[in-house]
């Protein structure tokens, strides 16, 4: 006789199943089964910088006398044969400067450095000035764009044939790498020189909001009829500043624009070098377009500290937990409130933003002690009076941002013409 003890279990759930699947087979003759659709995923394919298209470009600079517009953030990966054991080669990325990269390719003669604001090295202070010199490793001769001369002079492009434009922007009017653009491109036009652009990535490029500048106020923090956030690259702008006319008398600039490869405005992109000495990481820099304000009040970004541009405070605001107290350091040698305790807000755990956030600014100016909040620069920084009018005012920020919007449509209009990418 056959022990079925060890086989219920094993017997109950036959059972179960069989009955199972006759239930649903039943069903399935009075309901249609779901259709799964499968969507098919395309691999992105890795961003590649303009100055990493070394195919497109150099073709263009041999046997050419070149100056180069460059900072800390002008440098470019390659691919180079590198011999990684006695009998074995294979191929490795390399990182290099892209002056000491031309400075050292047979048939290319690079003639001199135009170092724009914070300096060639990118250490210097906002607003500083920049003083000629020579560049200690390549002994190449260095010209300050910051300073007495923003604009290179005939005497500096002499003999010169190509300018070579290659600066990480942030995508704010008033980071001042697109008002040297500007001028390098007018000196250019002016000389005959060509100018190419080796393009990089907005990390602000997501959206386009503020006030547009109004040409009363234009300064160096703002030269153009753009709002605060514009929405394009480096290229793109240059095309655009082209385009628009511009420059002095309306002369256009022989220039070339070296694309991004696999690009969009909505990709996500971390700076792999700081751009400025005060803008040390991805929180600072989507912050920045909305902090920057308080330049032209008597508050504080945090300048001074390690924080800056992810913090807001004052001597003369309400008294909070958050304090913090600028000190001198890289990139803020008299840094505002230097040695003076203030109070104000952390913001470095807000969610990134996709528009100005301007309740930070008016929060400050009710909490203000002082008689003065703003100061002259702000109507600079904002390009226009309306908007310090408006929060002294006590105008909501939904009905600010109203006022904005004719403009902004306005300028999305002449930007789509510009566009390289979608």
């Amino acid at each position: 006789m056959i022990d079925f003890k060890p086989f219920k279990s094993t017997y109950l759930f036959l059972f179960l199943l069989l009955n199972f699947q006759l239930i649903s087979c039943a069903q399935n003759t009075t309901k249609k089964s779901p259709t799964i659709t499968v969507q098919k995923v395309e691999k992105q394919g890795v961003l590649k910088v303009g100055a990493e298209r070394v195919d497109l470009y150099l073709k263009l600079l041999k046997g050419k006398n070149l100056a180069i517009v460059a900072n800390q953030t002008s440098v470019l990966s390659v691919l180079e044969r590198a011999e990684v054991a006695a009998n074995v080669m294979g191929a490795k990325k390399v990182t290099h400067h892209l002056v000491d990269y031309l400075h050292n390719f047979n048939g290319v003669n690079v003639k001199k450095v135009f170092a724009p604001e914070h300096g060639f090295r990118g250490k210097a202070d906002a607003g500083e000035v920049i003083k000629d010199g020579f560049d200690t490793k390549t002994g190449l001769p260095i010209v300050s764009l910051y300073g007495k001369n923003k604009k290179p002079s005939k005497a500096h492009l002499a003999g010169i044939d190509i300018v070579v434009f290659d600066i990480q922007d942030v995508g704010a009017r008033f980071y001042t790498y697109i008002s040297s653009l500007h001028y390098v491109m007018e000196a250019c036009a002016e000389a005959g020189v060509e100018v190419i652009v080796l393009d990089r990535p907005n990390p602000n490029g997501h959206y386009i909001d503020g006030p547009v500048l109004e040409e009363a106020h234009s300064s160096f923090v703002g030269m153009h009829k753009v709002p605060v956030v514009y929405g394009m690259t480096i290229g793109e702008y240059g095309k655009m500043i082209n385009g628009e006319k511009w420059l002095k008398n309306g002369i256009k600039c022989d220039l070339t624009v070296i694309p991004l490869e696999n690009y969009t405005h909505q990709t996500e992109y971390s700076l792999p070098i700081k751009p400025s000495p005060n803008l040390p990481n991805d929180k600072s820099i989507n912050l920045y377009p909305s902090l920057c304000f308080f330049e032209g009040t008597n508050v504080s970004a945090g300048r001074g500290t390690e924080m800056q541009f992810q913090i807001y405070g004052s001597p003369f605001l309400a008294k909070s937990e958050f304090t913090f107290t600028p000190q001198a350091n890289e990139g803020a040698k008299y840094p505002k409130f230097k040695n003076e305790l203030c109070y104000g807000e952390n913001l470095q755990e807000v969610e990134n933003l996709n528009k100005i956030d301007l309740s930070f600014l008016i929060k400050a100016y009710h909490q203000n002690t002082s008689k003065e909040f703003f100061n002259n620069f702000f109507t600079k920084l904002a390009g226009t009076k309306k908007l310090k009018q408006q929060i002294e005012k006590g105008i909501p920020e939904t009905e600010i941002r109203k006022t904005w919007e004719k403009d902004l449509e306005a300028f999305k209009e002449v930007r789509s013409k510009y566009l390289i990418y979608q």
